[in-house]
């Protein structure tokens, strides 16, 4: 499927750190709950089905890139209000894409 650079320019990708994780067990696949840092667009919470690769101290203080557009999304107990963004490097693992350290936050990703 193509889409335009208007249907791209829709979907806004942010950058935003890591400032807290804790462990999901309402999930229904193993997940941490992460309160992210976004500057002047706040902080956001969101699930992420990442720990298979990253444990807690790896994640704290990690920049990460973000969709803060989509609805919020009710999992168990717990509104997910961004979707943090990564691709599958095995099955079922998911590595989280990264920008620069230079990076401020709540950039928007072009």
């Amino acid at each position: 499927m193509t889409i335009t650079y208007d249907d791209f320019t829709k979907v806004d990708m942010r950058v935003g750190r890591i400032v807290n994780i804790e462990n999901f067990p309402k999930a229904r696949k193993p997940a941490y709950k992460l309160k992210i840092d976004f500057g002047d667009l706040g902080i956001k919470y969101s699930s992420a089905q990442i720990t298979s690769k990253y444990s807690k101290d790896d994640l704290l203080n990690r920049l990460i890139v973000a969709v803060v557009n989509f609805p919020k999304k009710q999992i168990a107990d717990f509104q997910s209000e961004v979707l943090v963004l990564g691709t599958e490097i095995e099955k079922d693992v998911v590595a989280l894409l990264e920008p620069d350290q230079k990076a401020i936050l709540g950039s928007r990703v072009f």
